[in-house]
């Protein structure tokens, strides 16, 4: 059973990169055909599909987003991590990170995941 936990810091200051983790347990990031997305739903409103890293390492964005984000992984803590450069309390959300067995790019629906994180809150504010 996929399982994923997000870290990071709950408080980012405006124009300050935010950075977080997701620790994954119970695959190899690097299995076929397994992709790793971030997602975020800001306070009142819907969820919002971030980006994508492969198995392979490819990466996808948003790009409303393409500008600030950078998603990497480290294999052999079996990590991926979001970037987001100069934060504004736009950003302020709870942040997901989540598995998918097909590539998934812009949607958001619960069912198209195999597993999802508990979701971390990140407040942007000086």
């Amino acid at each position: 059973q996929v399982q994923l936990q997000e870290s990071g810091p709950g408080l980012v200051k405006p124009w300050q990169t935010l950075s977080l983790t997701c620790t994954v347990s119970g695959i190899s990031m690097s299995t076929v055909n397994y992709y790793w997305t971030w997602i975020r739903q800001p306070p009142g409103k819907g969820l919002e599909w971030m980006g994508v890293v492969s198995y392979s390492g490819s990466t996808y964005y948003s790009p409303s987003l393409k500008s600030r984000i950078s998603i990497v992984r480290d294999t052999s803590k079996n990590q991926f991590m979001l970037q987001l450069l100069s934060v504004t309390p736009e950003d302020t959300a709870v942040y997901y990170c989540a598995a998918s067995k097909r590539l998934i790019l812009g949607a958001t629906s619960e069912n198209l995941f195999d597993s999802w994180g508990q979701g971390t809150q990140v407040t942007v504010s000086s």
